[in-house]
């Protein structure tokens, strides 16, 4: 991971669609071409799934922080999130991230 600025005007269909932070996030993926965006947001991974531009969402992220070993369970995360920061999963996508990491 690296942290960087972006350098040009975000593109006006992004921006117009998007709110400013996810719209930044896909303008900067663009520019560093091929880069991993981190985003959660349904307009944003739609955008840019339309973009072509790689993307992961933060359950992603856990998910293979599980498969790595960084974190004991996956399931304990989902909750801690959903406890703390009102972080939605849908009951089927639970089930089937828990599945993918044997929990």
């Amino acid at each position: 991971m690296r942290v960087a600025r972006l350098t040009a005007a975000i593109p006006p269909d992004i921006a117009a669609t998007l709110d400013p932070g996810e719209a930044e996030a896909l303008a900067l993926a663009e520019q560093m071409h091929g880069s991993l965006v981190l985003l959660d947001e349904t307009a944003a991974r739609l955008k840019a799934t339309q973009l072509g531009i790689p993307h992961t969402g933060l359950l992603g992220v856990l998910r293979q922080a599980k498969q790595a070993g960084q974190i004991g369970s996956l399931a304990a995360e989902i909750r801690k999130l959903q406890a703390d920061a009102r972080f939605f999963v849908s009951p089927a996508l639970e089930r089937r991230l828990l599945a993918s990491v044997g929990e």
